[in-house]
């Protein structure tokens, strides 16, 4: 391995981990909680969501990353797909809470392990699926 391939390695790597941070920070503004506070507190739920969360966009990161030659287009797939996961993750927790009564959020925030499966599993199948298109 050559030191040009060491350099680019750790500047795609802390790209990488600058945009998850990133992503996971706004992710947090569209919960009804403070999901670091909640995590804190010993919330398993919140913390199964949060990690089921950024494993989903770590995956699509390292989609990216693979099938890329240029880092601005990795991170830019990666931050659609965020979009697009946000998106779908809002539109399937209003049909749900619509149509069956499950409030994926509410139970996530007051500990339910189950909901939270519910929700972070929506952003890892949605991951899989976008990973396969990048």
């Amino acid at each position: 391995m050559e030191l040009q391939q060491i350099l680019a390695m750790l500047v795609w790597t802390v790209a990488g981990g600058i945009l998850l941070f990133l992503l996971m920070w706004i992710d947090t503004l569209f919960t009804k909680y403070k999901d670091i506070a909640e995590i804190k507190k010993g919330n398993v739920a919140v913390t199964t969501r949060f990690v089921m969360k950024l494993f989903a966009q770590g995956y699509i990161l390292s989609q990216s990353i693979s099938n890329a030659n240029d880092l601005w287009i990795a991170l830019l797939v990666s931050v659609l797909s965020f979009i697009i996961l946000l998106l779908l993750e809002k539109i399937a927790e209003l049909l749900l809470k619509t149509f069956t009564g499950l409030d994926l959020e509410r139970g996530t925030q007051q500990g339910m392990v189950g909901h939270a499966m519910v929700a972070g599993s929506l952003h890892v199948v949605g991951a899989l699926i976008l990973g396969a298109l990048v």
